[in-house]
């Protein structure tokens, strides 16, 4: 009888020192969703970041909010009918395709006085707003957009973008990284700062372009920056990023498994602190 006792005190103090479970709901574009569609990556990519985290932190549990080619501001536009959810901690992956569709960046003023889906500050208040008021307490961690070189999509060659080593609509995208920094510095809230990323230079996002030379017309391998003015033809050319290519994306923008893998490894940094909190 004794040792019955002696097993259950052991049992309840292992049980009270161990993880409870964590509901992650991750917001984001592309990046975020494709964690959970893998096909849609011609199965380049075996795991997302997400799948990674819990893996790593099996108490977790994750809901993907990831809306594939949406902005801050659409997502800011349909908050309050995405259906997100209440949760212990939530992050925010966003602002990529704001910089490539042009979108106005504003200023803190925007976010301080709640001026809507105008501006990237206004969309991110919209958005802080409604996880306040989903579970005020809820950690909230900002992951800013990675750089870019030229991107492809496998399925569809004429979907395609230049890389964010130049302007888009007199904006960089280190603008963009820069005023998500600013909103998480002014809410006290966690970063990760993919786009200063000492890993994530843009000669490592993939290993060459591949490419036809207009003069031979024969195909060669041009690594970053000697691929930006070689010229691409959607309607005529062989895809540009063979496997061979993939390095830290699979197609000049969307993570690749080593690309996911970084993510991931920043984010279970955060996600250990939490776990004590909960």
């Amino acid at each position: 009888m004794k040792k019955v006792s002696v097993f259950l005190i052991l049992l309840l103090s292992v049980s009270s020192f161990a993880p409870q479970n964590i509901k992650w709901v991750a917001i984001g574009d592309s990046i975020t969703y494709l964690n959970d569609h893998l096909d849609e990556t011609d199965h380049r990519v075996s795991e997302g970041y997400m799948t990674r985290v819990i893996k790593k932190l099996p108490h977790i549990n994750y809901v993907n909010q990831g809306h594939n080619g949406w902005t801050a501001s659409g997502i800011a536009q349909r908050i309050e009918s995405l259906g997100i959810e209440k949760a212990d901690v939530y992050s925010v992956f966003l602002s990529t395709n704001d910089w490539w569709a042009g979108k106005s960046i504003g200023a803190m003023l925007d976010f301080e006085n709640n001026t809507g889906t105008g501006t990237l500050y206004g969309s991110y208040r919209i958005i802080l707003d409604k996880i306040k008021s989903l579970n005020p307490k809820a950690p909230v961690i900002l992951i800013t957009p990675m750089k870019r070189v030229d991107f492809v999509y496998v399925a569809n060659f004429k979907n395609n973008a230049y890389g964010s080593y130049k302007e888009k609509n007199g904006k960089t995208l280190e603008q963009f990284a820069e005023a998500i920094l600013e909103i998480a510095q002014h809410e006290s809230l966690k970063t990760i700062d993919l786009y200063h990323h000492k890993a994530l230079t843009y000669n490592k996002l993939v290993k060459f372009k591949r490419l036809k030379n207009s003069v031979s017309g024969k195909y060669s391998n041009y690594k970053y920056p000697d691929s930006i003015d070689i010229p691409f033809n959607p309607s005529t050319d062989e895809y540009p990023y063979p496997l061979k290519a993939v390095n830290l994306t699979y197609d000049g923008l969307h993570p690749s498994d080593k690309g996911n893998a970084i993510i991931a490894k920043e984010l279970i940094r955060i996600m250990k602190s939490f776990t004590s909190s909960f």
